[in-house]
C-alpha cells in the first residue's frame, strides 16, 4: 500500500509511524485509558484490511481517531487529535531555509530553470527567486486559507504565481504606451517629455516596458501603431533640415535623401527596441516578457509608417540577434503577433509582402503569432486589440464617453482548475462529475476572490509609473486604486487544463469525436457561465483563460499519477493537453485542428491560442502560406511549431542529440548547456522552454519530449 502524503508525493506504508504517533498520545493519558498492543495491532489490521493501493495520510488519521473511539479511548483520541494538531502547526512552520540555502549553493534546479529568461547563478536573479521562496512560503501558511493552500498542493486547482503573491503587484497588462508617449511620463522622478524623433520614441517606450515589467509579475504588451507618428514626425523634421541646408535643392534630391535619412531612422530606432529588450534585467532579474502587437489598421492616420516599422521590425527578427561568438541567434523576446486583415491576408492585398516577410520570419525563428482580424471582430464587438503579454485578452470595456478601450488595462490573476482529476473521481458518473465540478469551481472563485481582495486598498503610490504616469492611469498620489478592480475594466481569469483528458475519462473518447465533442462543448459553455454569473455578482471582469500555462500541464499530471496510478491516455503520458486543445498524438491536419479548436476560442474569451506543427518550416513556405490564408477565415489566434532543434552558442539549426551520457549535445560544437540551446520537438505538445529534472545529475529532462 502506498500512502500520498500532503505535499502529493507517494510514499510506502510504514505501520511503525502509527505505532509510534499512537504511542505518543498512549503517554499522555493514564494508563487504563491507554491502547494495548493488540488493540493498535487491531487498528493496524483494519487500515491493511481495507484492501486500497493508496490511501491519503489524512483518511488513515481519521480512521484511527474513529476505530480509538470505537474501542472506547475517547481521552486517548482526544489526545491523538491535539497530537495530530501540533503535526500540523509544525508544517506550518517556516519552510524557506532549506530551500533559500540550495538557490544560494546552486543545487535547486526545478526553481532555478523554472524561467528560462533568468540566470539563476546571478546574485542579482538569486535576490528574486529568495524572495519568491519567501513569499511562497507565507502565502502558504498565512494568506490563503487553508482550504486553497491545500487544494493547491493536491492539484486541485492551481493557484499561479504565489512567488509574488506578498506584494500589492498584478499580472499583465496592455501598456497605454500612446497616451505616455504623447503627453510624457515620469520615471524615477524624472519628467520624461513627448519624444520629438523616431528613434527617441523607440528608446523611450523601452524605458517604459523596463519600468513597467519591474512592478508586475507578468507580461506587458506594447502597441507598434503609437509608433508611426514619430517616423512622420522623424521624416518631416529631416526635410525642414535638407530645406534650410540647401534651399536650392531640385524636389527628386530632397526626397530621396529624406528617404535615405529616415531608412536609417527607422532602422536605428528598431534596432534600439530589439536589442534593449534583449539586453536590460529588470528588478526580479529576467529581461521583460513583452509582446510587440503588429497591426496595420486603415483607419490608422499613419498606416503607411507602421507598415515601414513593422516591415523593419519583421526583417531584424528574421536576421536574429548575435550572440557571445558573433553568431545569429534567435532571440526570446520580444514576442510577436501580427494581425492579418482584408488587404494583408495573402488575396492580392496591398500589404501582402508584408504578411509573406512575417511567413519567412514564422518559418525560421518560430514568431510571429497570428491574430485575424475578421474573426477577432465576430468575437469582441468589432474590435481588434491585443493579447496581453500571457496571451490573455480583456473583453470589450466602454468609457464614459462610449468609446471603447483596451490600453491601459490588465489582469488581477489567474487561479486554474484541474478537468482530468473531477473526471477521474467521478468515473465515468455524470452525476457526481458535475456536483464535484460546481464544488471545485465555487472553490475556484474563492481562490480568485483571494487574488482580487489583495489589490482591494493599494495606493497608487506602490508603483507610480503604472497607477501616476500613465501605463494603466493617472491617479494621484495616494489614491486608491479600486475603481479600476471593478466593472470589467481589469480582468481576473479562471483557467483550466485537460478538457480531451476529461472527455475521454468521462465518455471514453476524444473531444474530437461527435459524442466527446457535445460532453466537452457542455463543460466550456458551463465554465464560461459561471464566470459571467461571478461577473453578474460581484462587478469584476471575471474571465474564461484557455491559455494558462504550458507548465501545469505537467504539474497536475505529475500529482495525478502519484495519487490516482496509471490511467491509459490520461496520467501515462506525463501531461495534459492544454486547454482545450487537441492532443497532438491524434492524427488530424492543421486545417482541421484550426477548424475543430475555433469553436472553443469564442467561449474561452479571456485567453486561446491554438497551434498546429508543420515540419521543415523553412522548406515549406507555400504550404505555411495556405495555413495563414486559413486562419484569417478561420480561427481568431494561432500560431506555428516545428521540429527544429537549435544551438545559441554556435548557430547550429539541426536535431540536437542526447550523447552517451543522456546529455543534451550539439553534435557541431558539443555545447552541453541546456540553456543555450532550443529543443523545440513538439511530441507532446509543451508550449515553453526545457528544464531540467530534479534528483538526477545525469539525465536531463524535457517537457518538449515528456521523456
Amino acid at each position: 500500500m502506498q500512502v500520498i502524503k500532503r505535499s502529493g508525493q507517494m510514499v510506502d506504508y510504514d505501520p511503525m509511524k502509527i505505532k509510534i504517533a499512537i504511542g505518543k498520545a498512549n503517554d499522555e493519558v493514564k494508563p487504563k485509558e491507554r491502547a494495548t498492543k493488540e488493540e493498535i495491532n487491531s487498528i493496524l489490521s483494519y487500515i491493511e484490511g481495507l484492501g486500497r493501493k493508496r490511501l491519503l495520510v489524512e483518511d488513515i488519521q481519521d480512521i484511527i481517531e474513529e476505530q480509538l473511539m470505537t474501542q472506547g479511548h475517547y481521552d486517548l483520541a482526544k489526545k491523538y487529535i491535539i497530537y495530530r494538531y501540533n503535526r500540523a502547526l509544525i508544517r506550518k512552520a517556516n519552510t524557506t531555509d532549506e530551500t533559500i540555502m540550495t538557490l544560494i549553493k546552486n543545487s535547486n534546479k526545478e526553481v532555478m530553470e523554472e524561467n528560462s529568461n533568468k540566470n539563476a547563478t546571478a546574485a542579482s536573479t538569486q535576490r528574486d527567486l529568495i524572495a519568491g521562496e519567501v513569499s511562497r512560503d507565507l502565502t502558504r501558511r498565512l494568506l490563503l486559507p487553508e482550504k486553497i493552500s491545500k487544494a493547491h498542493d493536491e492539484g486541485v486547482l492551481h493557484f499561479h504565481d504565489a512567488d509574488y503573491f506578498i506584494q500589492p503587484i498584478f499580472n499583465c497588462c496592455l501598456i497605454n504606451i500612446g497616451d505616455m508617449l504623447d503627453n510624457g511620463t515620469v520615471m524615477n522622478g524624472k519628467l520624461i517629455e513627448s519624444p520629438k524623433s523616431f528613434q527617441v520614441a523607440c528608446t523611450v517606450t523601452t524605458q517604459i516596458i523596463a519600468a513597467v515589467a519591474c512592478s508586475q509579475y507578468g507580461g506587458q504588451s506594447v502597441d507598434i501603431r503609437h509608433l508611426g507618428k514619430y517616423l512622420r514626425i522623424s521624416k518631416e523634421k529631416f526635410e525642414r533640415q535638407i530645406r534650410q541646408t540647401e534651399p536650392n535643392m531640385d524636389e527628386k534630391t530632397v526626397k530621396e535623401l529624406v528617404a535615405m535619412r529616415l531608412k536609417d531612422e527607422l532602422a536605428s530606432g528598431v534596432q534600439t527596441i530589439q536589442y534593449q529588450i534583449n539586453t536590460l534585467f529588470t528588478t526580479n532579474g529576467q529581461s521583460p516578457f513583452v509582446t510587440l502587437f503588429l497591426y496595420l489598421d486603415k483607419d490608422d492616420p499613419y498606416l503607411e509608417e507602421n507598415a515601414m516599422i513593422i516591415e523593419e521590425i519583421l526583417k531584424q527578427r528574421l536576421q536574429g540577434i548575435k550572440n557571445e561568438k558573433g553568431v545569429y541567434v534567435t532571440p526570446a523576446f520580444p514576442k510577436l503577433v501580427y494581425v492579418l486583415d482584408e488587404f494583408n491576408c495573402l488575396k492580392g492585398g496591398k500589404y501582402d509582402y508584408i504578411t509573406r516577410l512575417a511567413v519567412k520570419c514564422s518559418a525560421k525563428r518560430m514568431y510571429p503569432d497570428y491574430i485575424s482580424a475578421k474573426k477577432m471582430r465576430e468575437n469582441y464587438e468589432g474590435n481588434v486589440f491585443s493579447p496581453m503579454g500571457c496571451r490573455s485578452f480583456l473583453a470589450p470595456w466602454k468609457d464614459e464617453n462610449g468609446n471603447y478601450k483596451f490600453e491601459g488595462r490588465f489582469n488581477q490573476g489567474v487561479v486554474s482548475i484541474n478537468l482530468p482529476q473531477i473526471g477521474i473521481i467521478a468515473d465515468g458518473d455524470e452525476e457526481k462529475f458535475w456536483k464535484l465540478f460546481d464544488e471545485r469551481l465555487e472553490l475556484c472563485f474563492e481562490a480568485l476572490m483571494c487574488r482580487h481582495n489583495a489589490l482591494k486598498g493599494v495606493k497608487s503610490d506602490v508603483s507610480p509609473i503604472h497607477w501616476q504616469y500613465g501605463a494603466i492611469a493617472r491617479l494621484g498620489k495616494g489614491e486608491k486604486i479600486d475603481k479600476l478592480l471593478y466593472g470589467g475594466y481589469s480582468s481576473i481569469s479562471l483557467g483550466y487544463i485537460g478538457l480531451y483528458e476529461l472527455t475521454k475519462l468521462m465518455k471514453g473518447v476524444s473531444h474530437t469525436d461527435s459524442v466527446g465533442e457535445e460532453f466537452a462543448m457542455r463543460v466550456m459553455k458551463y465554465m464560461r457561465k459561471k464566470t459571467d454569473e461571478w461577473k453578474e455578482r460581484t462587478n469584476i471582469g471575471f474571465a474564461l483563460y484557455g491559455t494558462p500555462a504550458e507548465s501545469l500541464c505537467y504539474r497536475f499530471a505529475r500529482i495525478d499519477k502519484e495519487r490516482f496510478g496509471t490511467i491509459p491516455d490520461v496520467t501515462d503520458k506525463g501531461y495534459y493537453t492544454n486547454s482545450y486543445h487537441v492532443d497532438v498524438r491524434e492524427k488530424i491536419d492543421a486545417f482541421s485542428k484550426f477548424k475543430f479548436e475555433a469553436q472553443f476560442q469564442p467561449i474561452s474569451s479571456g485567453g486561446c491560442i491554438s497551434y498546429v506543427e508543420i515540419p521543415n518550416l523553412t522548406n515549406n513556405l507555400e504550404a505555411v502560406e495556405e495555413v495563414v490564408k486559413y486562419i484569417y477565415d478561420n480561427i481568431q489566434y494561432a500560431e506555428f511549431n516545428t521540429k527544429s532543434d537549435y544551438c545559441h552558442v554556435c548557430g547550429y539549426d539541426g536535431e540536437i542529440i542526447i550523447n552517451e551520457d543522456n546529455e543534451w549535445e550539439c553534435p557541431q560544437c558539443h555545447n552541453k548547456d541546456h540553456r543555450k540551446m532550443n529543443v523545440t520537438r513538439r511530441t507532446c505538445g509543451y508550449l515553453g522552454e526545457n528544464f531540467w529534472n530534479v534528483g538526477k545529475t545525469k539525465e536531463i529532462k524535457a517537457r518538449v519530449l515528456h521523456l
